[in-house]
């Protein structure tokens, strides 16, 4: 199951530490973060996943929900070339929440 379905208070913090309550057991919760330079990186002015350090090579970060509260990182990436382009991936894709912790999957 996607994180956000069983989270609360989402944020992002410094462009690249995500944070939230996460839901485990029964009405339980405990706060828990992720830092995203772990799992996603620039290639060519856009996010791919299993890369790192993306953070090193974007401006204007930020988290936005859209439809139903789908968490979505959105940024300025620098290409090769040094252009910005505007890049955005869906963090519900890679993200899980596994008894009250974040987990790439």
């Amino acid at each position: 199951m996607s994180f956000h379905e069983s989270a609360n208070d989402i944020e992002l913090e410094d462009g690249h530490i995500l944070k939230a309550k996460l839901s485990f057991g029964e009405d339980e919760e405990r706060d828990a973060e992720m830092d995203l330079n772990d799992f996603i990186g620039n290639d060519n002015g856009c996010f791919c996943w299993g890369g790192e350090n993306f953070k090193e090579s974007a401006t204007n970060i930020e988290l936005s929900f859209e439809g139903p509260g789908i968490p979505v990182l959105r940024a300025n990436l620098f290409d090769v070339e040094g252009e910005e382009i505007e890049a955005n991936i869906n963090l519900a894709e890679r993200i899980s929440n596994d008894n009250g912790e974040f987990v790439f999957v």
